[in-house]
Parts: C-alpha cells; sequence; structure tokens
C-alpha cells in the first residue's frame, strides 16, 4: 500500500472566464454517436433484398439497413438514458455503408429514408430539446460524386478537372494494382480529394454547410479538416454558418492536441482523443490491448499510474481558453477505434471506471452507441460497427444503469458541466480531484491498481458519496483508503 501527501501547487483551471465564442450549451450536452447503418432499422422502410440480417456479423462492405425512422424510433430510449444530442455519422448518399464516401452532399441516402426521414428525425430531436449534429466529409469525395464521375467519363475535357487534383487521364479510379492518376485520400481510389483552392469548388461546400444549417442542424462534426490546407477555408466556413446558426457547434475530427485550431478563427473543438488516450491507459494499464490501438492515431497503450495521468491531464487543461476546454468533445471510444470494453480484453470494471472519469472532465461526454449496454468491438473497423441488439436479454442492464446515474449526476450537478477543476491527490495507484462551482463541490478519487492504496487529502469538508464503483472508500482524518479497482463520488453544498 502506497500514501500520497497533498500535492503543492497544483494549478486549478477555469478560475476566469474564458474569451474564445463556443456554443454555451455544449458544456451542458450529453452526446450519443450514431452509426446510422447499424443503431435501428425501422420496419416502416421497404429495404432492398441485398441487406444483410441484422444480427449476422458485420462485413467490410455490406449494409445491416439502419435508417433515420430507426432512430427516430428510438429517440425515447435515449431520452430515458439521459441524451440530449446526437452526432450522426454520415447521411449523405453514399455508396458505403459508412458514408464516407459522398455521392451527393445535398441529399439523404435512400436506405437511411432520404430527406423525408432526416426531417422527420429532426422534429422529432427538437420535441425533445435533443440537438443535432452531421459529419462533414469535405476533404475528400467518392468515384460516384457527381462532378469526378464527369471526369471519369470525358477525361481531361470535362469542366470539373479543376475540382480535384488530377495529374495524368485517363484517371484510374478501380484498379488499384496502379496509382489512380489524381490525389486521394491515404492513396485510396475511392477518395480523390476536393480542391478547395477553387473557388467554385469551395463555394460548392460553403453552401452545403449552409443548406444543412438552415435546416436545423445544430452543428458539424469535420471530417479531417486540418487536412484541408486553403488559406481561410475553415475562417469562411465557421462565418457563414455562424451567421444562420450563432450557436452552431463546429467540432474537428484531430486526434492529437491542436491548440493551433481552437483559438476562435476555426474550430469551437476537437476530438478529444487525448483525453481518450489518458482515460483508458490510466483505468485498463495492463489489460490494454495493444494490437489494437497500434494502426490508430491515439495511445492508450501502455498503462499509466495516477500520477502520469495527473500530468497528462493538467497538460492538456492548460493547453485550450476555457470556453474551449467546457466544448470539447470527449469519448472514450468511436467508430475508428476498438471498442473501450474489448480494447481493455472485455474487463467490465476498466469501462466502469473510465465512464466516471469521462463524465466528471470539463467538455462535452460523449457515449458511442451500443457502449452503455456492453457492445462490444474490436479491429477490422467493421467489428467496432456491429448492429445495434435490441433484444434486451443480450444487454448488461447493470452497465446501462452505471452510465444512466453518471448522466443523471452530469446533468443534476452544474460543478461537474462548468466547474473549476484541480487534481487534488495523485499516486502510482490512485488519483482524485475536485470541481467546484456556484457554492457547490464535487470531488472524485478512484484507484486503478490491483492493490489497496491510501490518498492524503487536504478537505474542510468532503459531503456525501452519491455514486461508487467497487468495495466502498473509507475516509478518516484526511486520508482515502481506497481498495483495489474502486472509485467515488462526493458532493457537498453550501448554497
Amino acid at each position: 500500500m502506497t500514501t500520497s501527501r497533498p500535492p503543492t501547487n497544483r494549478p486549478i483551471f477555469g478560475t476566469t472566464s474564458g474569451t474564445v465564442d463556443t456554443p454555451a450549451w455544449v458544456r451542458d450536452a450529453i452526446f450519443y454517436q450514431i452509426f446510422p447503418d447499424r443503431f435501428a432499422r425501422s420496419d416502416a422502410l421497404i429495404k432492398p433484398a441485398g441487406v444483410e440480417p441484422w444480427d449476422s456479423d458485420p462485413t467490410t462492405y455490406g449494409y445491416k439497413g439502419g435508417d433515420l425512422v430507426g432512430v427516430l424510433e428510438k429517440l425515447d430510449y435515449l431520452v430515458d438514458l439521459g441524451v440530449t444530442a446526437l452526432y450522426l455519422n454520415p447521411i449523405f448518399q453514399s455508396a458505403s455503408n459508412h458514408r464516407y464516401h459522398t455521392h451527393d452532399y445535398m441529399t439523404i441516402d435512400p436506405l437511411l429514408g432520404g430527406d423525408g426521414a432526416f426531417d422527420a428525425l429532426l422534429d422529432g430531436c427538437k420535441a425533445r430539446d435533443i440537438r443535432v449534429v452531421l459529419d462533414g466529409v469535405f476533404n475528400h469525395a467518392s468515384r460516384g460524386f457527381f462532378y469526378f464521375n464527369d471526369v471519369l467519363e470525358n477525361g481531361a475535357a470535362s469542366p470539373w478537372v479543376d475540382w480535384f487534383y488530377i495529374s495524368e487521364y485517363p484517371v484510374n479510379a478501380y484498379d488499384h494494382n496502379l496509382p489512380p492518376g489524381y490525389t486521394a485520400w491515404v492513396g485510396l481510389h475511392a477518395l480523390p480529394k476536393l480542391n478547395t483552392d477553387n473557388p467554385q469548388m469551395r463555394e460548392y461546400i460553403m453552401q452545403v454547410a449552409e443548406h444543412w444549417t438552415r435546416k436545423g442542424i445544430d452543428g458539424w462534426r469535420l471530417d479531417v479538416p486540418d487536412e484541408i490546407t486553403t488559406p481561410g477555408f475553415w475562417e469562411e466556413f465557421r462565418r457563414r454558418v455562424r451567421a444562420i446558426n450563432p450557436e452552431a457547434y463546429i467540432c474537428a475530427e484531430i486526434w492529437e492536441a491542436c491548440p493551433q485550431w481552437l483559438g476562435g478563427e476555426h474550430f469551437d473543438a476537437s476530438m478529444n482523443y487525448p483525453f481518450t488516450s489518458a482515460a483508458l491507459a490510466f483505468t485498463g494499464r495492463h489489460r490494454i490491448d495493444r494490437a489494437l490501438q497500434e494502426t490508430r492515431a491515439y495511445n492508450p497503450w501502455p498503462g499509466i499510474d495516477g500520477t502520469t495521468y495527473a500530468d497528462k491531464i493538467e497538460r492538456l487543461l492548460g493547453l485550450y481558453d476555457w470556453n474551449v476546454e467546457t466544448a470539447q468533445l470527449n469519448l472514450l471510444d468511436s467508430h475508428d477505434t476498438a471498442r473501450a470494453l474489448t480494447l481493455a480484453n472485455g474487463d467490465l470494471r476498466t469501462l466502469e471506471l473510465a465512464t466516471l472519469l469521462l463524465f466528471s472532465y470539463p467538455g462535452a461526454p460523449s457515449v458511442y452507441y451500443g457502449d452503455e449496454i456492453g457492445l462490444d468491438g474490436g479491429l477490422p473497423d467493421q467489428w467496432a460497427r456491429k448492429a445495434f441488439p435490441w433484444a434486451e436479454d443480450r444487454w448488461n442492464h447493470d452497465l446501462r444503469r452505471h452510465v444512466q446515474r453518471l448522466i443523471a449526476l452530469r446533468r443534476e450537478l452544474p460543478a461537474l458541466r462548468a466547474g473549476t477543476y484541480q487534481t487534488l491527490a495523485a499516486s502510482e495507484g490512485s488519483y482524485a480531484m475536485r470541481r467546484d462551482a456556484g457554492g457547490m463541490s464535487v470531488v472524485v478519487a478512484l484507484n486503478t491498481s490491483d492493490e489497496a492504496d491510501e490518498l492524503e487529502l487536504s478537505l474542510d469538508a468532503l459531503g456525501e458519496e452519491r455514486f461508487r464503483v467497487g468495495e466502498p472508500i473509507t475516509v478518516a482524518d484526511a486520508t482515502f483508503s481506497l481498495p483495489p479497482r474502486s472509485a467515488a463520488l462526493w458532493v457537498r453544498s453550501d448554497a
């Protein structure tokens, strides 16, 4: 057993208001990420014969037939969970189950139910005060994108050749043994890169963003936006989207720390994979499967101790304006990673502890569909994109209640959404922090090691235990005795 002395000069983050303009609603949001082909399939829509059985193993190219009517029909499930915002993976017309190969940016994919299904979903969400954020894939399109298809048909005579980076004719879109003859995202023939230096191409994307923002969406998650290097592109995107909806959320898929992009001119926030890495490394430790993260741009392996976690979190919190910190999209996994449960070799306690960190950290927590009921899935990607099992006998109900209770606490306690953040103590095994706002104090302590541990904390008063993972943590004379793999959350209100 080790004992940690109270730290000295630990910084307190969030003591002053931020100056960067980010949407205030985001810090209060509970996001739920939906991969539309795999979340819910409505019986109200007739599907093509080639759709795979819902409960069969996922395949690289096959469709399960999930749709937006199915999402609409499950909104009450999400409300019961406590969700207040949806992040939808791409929904525009495409010839891929993930729909990152866009054919038509102005049309909702017919397999998802088309434009009518989206309108109905948007209305259903607004009726339940659920925000909707769409996935914007503007760095590259697809071979089926009309303007690129014209290049395939007409070669150098196409009027749209300058919308892409063509190096030779005829272009080679399908023989993967030969170069494509055009710039493609990570060399994939299926994904021709868009030439955003071309004013017409640039204007097309701006009009796409304006169209769906006028429709009533609440923001954009932008796919690989740092790969669009046209000067002024994202500044213009921000101005034009915000002119329609001043509270629109603009979140970048950038996997590393990116203060150069989050200063108020480009994006409000990023997908916070540096937090993901630290949280899973600390809670999973030696359980993290190295092979499941080696090809990804985050690094939850190898495991870290509580002191290292504290250092990583403090460096991360010191990178950004506080308004940006409270707008970050925090997550444990996504469609681009192995699921956290599988990454931790099926260890449920890792997911429980990491979820506590997720919901007590500054920024907006995001739950990847199915994580709350124990859906597993590793790599290749299709395994992390399984169909949601709607038969409740296949759910881990205890885990769902765990997530549901944390969501309820997050929504109930202002300190967890907007409070200051300070590390209280850290050791090889354990970590404790405190969040304060408006006379309310929330303390979270957890021991992620396999041995009992002690932390000495300087606290004037602790408050009531409101949440626990594992065996009880005992407190005597400012010493916290933490059983192995345990955690707790306490709330004190002076108001």
